[in-house]
């Protein structure tokens, strides 16, 4: 299989950092993304295998930064032959917003900010990548990360429920609407997964309460989302544009 340009928003550490390494382990070449995180970057970039890995930075809440991700991806790796938009705000005591407990100032703030780089960061850097797939008319594919909670809600976070949400339908939109240039488009839904930044939380009763939501009697693992996601980009699974595949451990089943 020839090596692929593949940009992974969000992945200086976390799910994106184990997205980054599988392709780089099947021998693409990955645009590792940050904001912030520079040096873990730096870092994830370093340790992966292969060469023609590169690193590119912006604020997804920006629309001109994200044009900017777009086109620097594009000119580094020769062509972005795969989106993964994996980059998100995350759930946290800090952005917890039930209406009953806050503010209305802070929940118009956390609103904006959640739907800003979850749902139309994402949707502007597919509209600016896909544009660049149609040009050089080779097609390509997009995953992008959704969340059990588009599904199941999100009580205390309804804005990260609701942008996630919003991210799956966006999916199936966009695998009608780009299918006829080649480009494939679905989602991936994870559960509960354990990463760095949640490490806290898997401690004590609440790691219990965790855990005990799957009847595996665990949590996800990064490393199984990144196995989802490179089976989604493949050539062989063109044919599963406008898929959501639930990641849950059957801790929340659709209907």
């Amino acid at each position: 299989m020839s090596s692929r340009g593949v940009l992974v928003t969000g992945s200086s550490r976390g799910i994106g950092a184990a997205v980054a390494s599988a392709f780089a382990k099947r021998g693409d070449r990955v645009a590792v993304h940050c904001v912030h995180g520079h040096a873990r970057a730096r870092a994830v970039l370093a340790g992966l295998p292969g060469d023609g890995h590169v690193l590119v930075s912006g604020d997804l809440a920006d629309p001109v930064a994200v044009q900017g991700i777009a086109d620097s991806a594009e000119e580094l790796l020769g062509g972005v032959d795969v989106l993964v938009n994996n980059a998100a705000l995350a759930t946290s005591p800090d952005s917890a917003h039930p209406v009953a407990e806050t503010s209305y100032v802070d929940w118009q703030r956390i609103w904006r900010d959640m739907v800003e780089v979850n749902l139309l960061g994402a949707a502007n850097l597919t509209y600016c990548v896909a544009r660049h797939m149609i040009a050089r008319g080779r097609g390509g594919r997009v995953v992008n990360v959704g969340s059990r909670g588009a599904q199941r809600g999100e009580p205390d976070h309804p804005a990260y429920g609701a942008g996630k949400a919003g991210l799956h339908s966006l999916s199936q939109s966009l695998a009608v609407s780009l299918a006829p240039h080649g480009i494939a488009v679905t989602a991936v839904a994870p559960g509960f997964t354990a990463t760095g930044r949640v490490a806290s939380r898997l401690t004590g009763d609440s790691g219990d309460a965790l855990r005990g939501q799957s009847p595996f009697g665990r949590v996800g693992e990064p490393g199984e989302v990144a196995a989802a996601v490179v089976y989604l980009a493949s050539p062989e699974a063109q044919w599963a544009a406008g898929a959501i595949l639930d990641l849950n451990g059957a801790s929340h089943l659709r209907t």
